[in-house]
């Protein structure tokens, strides 16, 4: 990898939002309708059908002005400015998990489309210029089936079309070391994955870490398994290491390319939250901190008797339930349904594991590896400096809102986003959700002055927007009431809406 020497992603203030895009395209490999003067597998890689997706894409590259003076032309390399020849790319999507918790089938609001992949694609292979290494990657949910997801995506179909008419290889790796078997949503034992064929790079932030501020606490963090033990030797004190993917860190550039969703615990899930699957191993991730904020915890509101009692049962469900062995399998389904009835159902109303507007444990743990991907090396040495640069693509066509990021409900907005610092883009995604940043603390927290900086010269108040709609043409965020409102997750609802906004209707937000 090369080490850059320019603060590109620091600086960057501006965001595209491209809008009117009515839908997804039906079929892999999600190739554009039209012959674009710049794109390189016409006549015979077209399709016979519009791809307003492809559009999209192509329209939030135009509005960000990059390499604008070759625009309309053969020549036209949007992408140039990040992307060297020779390069290794990354593109990230949100490849979460193959299903929702409790509604049927996914409605497109789950995961990133694949039309939104293979149009950031090509201009990846454009910028590229037949030399180097395109890989999408993720490290999805536990349990997800991660052939279903490919299925789901198309990916098979783009990796075929590349091979066919540009004689290139796309790589595509699931970079989860193992999966976990569950019955009703309870662990009840692992499968072993092929993994990152990069391997895993043990990164410590150190006193770098969001995590300082309450390191006198690492002995309440909890992460995404019932036994804390391994959570706990990875972080305390002044240690606090994540386990990220090789392939992640030897990139050149990474293409992040998330969907718009709220999210339980960080209020929304876009470009910043999407890094958590950058990961090779998420019980390194702290997710909230057990007891309540009287007792230095955030997973529950409040200290009442039913939940003194829920987190007694539970600490002796962590405890007991891995000793089972083979009786999990069997045992799962009716605990968990007991647990359900007795304590009430985390999907519907019941607020628990940190699934409020006050956990203060993610946004940490999400800073943390936002700052991981822009100063670490592929040894995991930090740099004072950023060594990778990025782009962030947001899949906002249909979104989801509710009960996400897992169990979300389809909110269509026919947007697009883009640019190159994923704190302003994940700024004007919460806006235009009809969110206030400044109640994020995710978002709030991403302006600190820190040793290594996640913004530079940017404020919450000057980031600017770049619109093909003349309601957000090159204005800051805050400066316009343009709203889709998005229905928060319970857990969140009357603590994070914009006040005074009026809703945004898909007619409307489509007229350029």
């Amino acid at each position: 990898m090369h080490i850059l020497r320019d603060n590109t992603s620091l600086t960057s203030r501006e965001v595209a939002v491209s809008t009117g895009c009515g839908g997804y395209p039906s079929a892999p490999p999600y190739s554009p309708g039209k012959a674009y003067p710049e794109y390189p597998f016409a006549p015979v890689g077209l399709a016979d059908q519009p791809n307003e997706t492809y559009d999209g894409v192509r329209e939030a590259l135009r509005l960000l002005r990059l390499d604008e003076e070759h625009y309309g032309r053969t020549e036209w390399n949007p992408l140039g400015r990040i992307i060297r020849p020779g390069n290794t790319v990354v593109l990230k999507p949100n490849f979460i998990r193959d299903f929702r918790e409790t509604q049927a089938g996914h409605d497109d609001c789950l995961i990133t489309h694949g039309s939104i992949i293979r149009a950031a694609l090509d201009y990846v292979y454009l910028a590229l210029r037949g030399q180097g290494r395109i890989i999408i990657a993720d490290a999805p949910q536990n349990e997800a089936d991660f052939a279903a997801i490919r299925r789901m995506t198309g990916l098979d179909g783009i990796q075929e079309f590349y091979s066919r008419f540009a004689g290139f290889g796309v790589e595509v790796y699931d970079l989860r070391p193992e999966k976990a078997a569950k019955v009703d949503g309870v662990i009840v034992g692992h499968d072993q994955l092929a993994g990152d064929p990069a391997g895993y790079v043990k990164v410590d932030l150190n006193r770098h870490s969001m995590f300082r501020e309450v390191s006198h606490l690492s002995h309440l963090f909890y992460g995404s398994e019932y036994d804390t033990t391994e959570l706990q030797l990875h972080h305390h004190g002044d240690t606090h290491e994540y386990l990220v993917s090789g392939t992640i860190l030897a990139a050149d550039c990474i293409i992040n390319l998330p969907k718009l969703k709220t999210h339980k615990k960080t209020g929304i899930t876009v470009c910043l939250k999407n890094l958590v699957g950058i990961n090779g191993n998420k019980n390194w991730l702290p997710h909230h901190r057990l007891g309540t904020p009287a007792q230095g915890g955030d997973q529950f509101a409040d200290d009442g008797v039913h939940h003194r009692a829920e987190r007694a049962v539970m600490a002796c469900f962590r405890r007991l339930f891995p000793l089972l062995g083979p009786v999990r399998t069997l045992t799962a389904k009716p605990l968990k349904a007991l647990g359900q009835r007795l304590f009430g159902d985390t999907n519907l109303d019941t607020i628990r594991s940190g699934n409020w507007y006050g956990n203060d444990t993610t946004w940490r743990m999400v800073l943390d590896l936002n700052r991981i991907l822009m100063y670490a090396d592929s040894t995991g040495r930090l740099r004072d400096t950023p060594v990778r640069r990025m782009l962030c693509m947001v899949d906002g066509i249909i979104g989801g809102e509710g009960n996400g990021p897992l169990d979300p409900t389809p909110k269509k907005t026919g947007v697009v986003l883009a640019g190159l610092n994923g704190v302003c883009v994940d700024l004007v995604c919460a806006e235009i959700m009809g969110f206030d940043c400044r109640r994020l603390p995710l978002l709030n927290r991403s302006f600190d002055t820190h040793p290594l900086p996640l913004v530079s010269g940017i404020q919450l108040d000057n980031v600017v927007v770049l619109s093909n709609d003349e309601r957000l043409r090159g204005r800051t965020p805050a400066e316009t009431d343009f709203s889709f409102s998005f229905v928060p997750h319970f857990g969140w609802r009357g603590h994070i809406e914009r006040k005074g906004n009026a809703s945004v209707s898909m007619a409307s937000a489509s007229q350029p």
